[in-house]
């Protein structure tokens, strides 16, 4: 059974596994693997995988980390007088640094004889870099408050309109004429946001 969670825009892909018993046919094994292997093969590498799965055997030569827990933390299945690890939480080796701990739960069972399994595990999230949004920049027309402003305005437009008092007929080309001079006399916002402008030192 495998799970897909999309954490903080990370993929994080959950895998349970349940491998055939000793007694079993090879060719249930077989298949067990096999299908394991699919599933895990359709998982991007860019994506977090976490299996937890009963193996129902020993994988490779032993966990380093073995001797820091007492073995009331490591064995996963007692039967018969017997104590041993069979279920396990893997992950892709290089996202190995992102599990602090792993464990079996002490007085937890999910089996008469299995026991939980728990690991702690802390996602390395990315942050996209923010997209500068351009703004477009506006004529400072606030500056028409000033009277000094607003008088130097006043003779820069009537002298780009020729020294008319009355405007042109056109209203396009009076409009364009005020929108140039307000540009040239008042000047021009800077385009940043205001998140933006908080973070310059004069």
């Amino acid at each position: 059974m495998s799970l897909k969670l999309e954490i903080e825009g990370v993929m994080l892909n959950v895998v349970s596994g349940y491998a055939p018993q000793v007694g079993c046919e090879l060719e249930e094994k077989e298949r067990f693997w096999s299908e394991l292997d699919e599933v895990i093969e359709n998982i991007p590498m860019g994506e977090r995988v976490v299996i937890g799965a009963d193996f129902n055997g020993h994988a490779g030569e032993g966990n380093t980390g073995d001797k820091e827990k007492r073995e009331e933390h490591r064995v996963t299945y007692k039967s018969g007088g017997r104590s041993t690890q069979v279920d396990y939480i893997l992950c892709r080796r290089g996202n190995l640094k992102e599990i602090s701990d792993c464990k079996v739960v002490v007085g937890e069972s999910v089996a008469r004889q299995h026991r939980m399994v728990v690991c702690r595990m802390t996602l390395m999230v990315s942050k996209k870099k923010r997209s500068k949004i351009e703004i477009e920049k506006k004529t400072k027309w606030q500056k028409l408050k000033k009277e000094e402003c607003c008088e130097d305005f006043r003779q820069k437009l009537r002298q780009a309109l020729g020294g008319q008092v009355v405007q042109p007929d056109d209203w396009e080309t009076t409009a364009e004429v005020i929108r140039v001079t307000g540009r040239k006399v008042l000047g021009m916002s800077s385009g940043r946001r205001k998140e933006d402008k908080d973070l310059v030192v004069e």
